[in-house]
């Protein structure tokens, strides 16, 4: 297959950047459902999750503007108080916007 790069197939292109992501996805899914998932790989993905968790919030912590810092701090105080992580994000998108427009 040859698609030039070029701005006549951007659909095309899309669908098959669509395609294959969700071949790869749901194929990750497939051949794990016959893999056995032992006790120390679960402690390890568990693990992994809170890492790039961190890894992604570090450096908004530390380089973001005051808006970042507010709508981290928003998202952690509503996490800890509600224990609903969809409340506690919209909070601290909330957050960030009100201080963006405002300050």
């Amino acid at each position: 297959m040859n698609i030039e790069l070029s701005t006549a197939y951007p659909l095309t292109i899309i669908a098959i950047m669509a395609l294959v992501t969700l071949v790869t996805r749901w194929g990750g899914v497939f051949i794990m459902s016959y893999v056995p998932i032992t006790d120390t790989a679960q402690r390890f993905i568990t693990a992994m999750s809170g890492s790039v968790l961190v890894a992604l919030l570090a450096p908004i912590a530390v380089e973001g503007d005051n808006g970042a810092r507010l709508a981290l701090l928003t998202t952690l105080v509503v996490m800890l108080v509600v224990k609903k992580p969809l409340l506690a994000i919209a909070s601290g998108i909330i957050a960030a916007a009100l201080f963006r427009q405002y300050f």
